[in-house]
């Protein structure tokens, strides 16, 4: 009898244990879980609540992270990190195509993925090369394995709208949204409105996305899906379309609203001095002619090419315009841009440049008071205002896709009409909401 009951309980204990290690089932690859006080980087929880970071199930291994400081490098990060120098070199070698030593800067990040036992054998290497984007070094089989890694991103579709009382910078802000969205829609209209001319009750709207990591991390804005913009009560509106594989905007009649040249050659600075004839020099004091615009701002402002075309002088001038550079666009248009303080990457004469190229930044070189752009446009080499300066457009939608954009543009608006009825609604329900308090 005495041993029927211990052959029972044997079964049911047994019975529990399994039950058991059924329900607390890990994952096949083990990891710790990071101190609470530890900001982690996770990724998600899957169904059965296993923990991930950078597509590894960290269940029951240390995740330790450290920010690259002056002198780091691959190697010098491997020997700290414990490695003899044997394995630093093989390390140094697997990586060396993923890992770009050149490209390591301080306060960029990498982590360390960890057994959780007394040796604490390091079991993976991840190194951060942006905030979606990571090279992983695999230490866990018999040779050493490195693949790049890509955090999913999901985008929100979301929509704002306002009227500009100081900025379209400012309203947007004070919105609570990254202002890099007004950059987005200056781009978008940059020939259609100029804004450094931008009027208080000027109005918007506009449909956006927005790009998140981790679920809830908000990453950038990803695009601008519909915008209509009133300046000084005209209306302008881009529609997002996609012909011969190149994703344009367009107005609602097709037309598309890239030009040959952007309306101006940098953003959100003021014109200090305007196309004239006869200009006092701020410094020589005399009459004489400015043929061009001079455009204040912050010394390191990215200056861009307002069209296509070729560097055809890049040089410096003591007693005038310093750092410069001409850029060529075609037979009858040629742009200059003076007293920079650099020039952009890879800008050499000879060099063929796109629209919005970066091509040098705001300085104060040469016959200066302060940093400023002296921007220039020559017509048949004649010179010409800048302000004045028009462009014909770029191809319009084609007649046999005319159709499938109509199709967009109907549903484009009827998105942006829906939540701004919605909007309104909102703001009615909390006025009423106050009134009754």
């Amino acid at each position: 009898m005495g041993e029927e009951i211990d052959r029972d309980m044997i079964k049911q204990i047994c019975c529990i244990l399994f039950a058991f290690l059924l329900l607390c089932g890990s994952c096949k690859k083990t990891a710790r879980h990071a101190p609470e006080e530890e900001v982690v980087d996770s990724e998600w929880v899957d169904n059965q609540g296993h923990l991930f970071e950078y597509g590894i199930c960290v269940d029951s291994l240390d995740v330790n992270h450290y920010l690259i400081k002056s002198g780091d490098s691959p190697s010098v990060i491997f020997t700290q990190l414990g490695f003899s120098a044997k394995m630093n070199d093989s390390l140094c070698r697997a990586s060396f195509d993923l890992i770009d030593p050149t490209k390591l800067q301080i306060g960029m990040t990498y982590a360390t993925i960890s057994q959780q036992d007394s040796a604490a054998a390091i079991q993976y290497i991840v190194f951060a090369k942006s905030k979606t984007n990571f090279s992983i070094i695999d230490l866990t089989g018999d040779h050493i394995q490195t693949y790049a890694y890509s955090k999913e991103i999901r985008l929100e579709r979301q929509y704002m709208e306002g009227v500009i009382t100081s900025s379209l910078w400012n309203i947007i802000k004070a919105k609570g949204t990254d202002p890099m969205l007004a950059l987005i829609i200056s781009d978008i209209l940059a020939w259609q409105v100029d804004f450094f001319d931008v009027k208080e009750g000027d109005s918007f709207r506009v449909l956006y996305d927005v790009a998140f990591i981790d679920d809830t991390t908000e990453l950038n804005i990803s695009s601008v899906e519909g915008l209509v913009f009133v300046h000084q009560g005209k209306e302008f509106s881009a529609i997002p379309f996609v012909q011969d594989s190149i994703r344009e905007y367009f107005d609602t009649e097709g037309n598309s609203l890239r030009k040959a040249f952007l309306k101006a050659p940098l953003e959100f600075s003021r014109i200090s001095s305007r196309f004239s004839n006869a200009r006092l020099h701020p410094i020589l004091k005399v009459y004489r002619a400015h043929h061009g615009v001079d455009y204040s701002a912050p010394a390191g402002t990215p200056v861009k090419a307002i069209g296509d075309g070729t560097v055809v002088v890049k040089r410096y001038e003591a007693g005038g315009a310093g750092n410069y550079l001409t850029i060529k666009h075609n037979s009858v248009y040629s742009t200059t841009y003076m007293h920079l303080q650099s020039y952009g990457s890879g800008i050499q004469q000879g060099v063929h440049v796109r629209q919005g190229t970066v091509i040098g930044y705001v300085g104060s070189t040469g016959l200066s008071t302060g940093p400023h752009l002296d921007f220039r446009v020559y017509k048949n080499g004649q010179p010409i205002n800048p302000l004045q300066l028009e462009s014909p457009p770029s191809e319009p939608v084609k007649p046999e896709l005319m159709d499938s954009f109509l199709t967009v543009k109907k549903a484009v608006f009827a998105e942006m009409d829906g939540l701004h009825d919605a909007n309104k609604n909102k703001i009615l329900e909390n006025q009423l909401n106050t009134d009754s308090l």
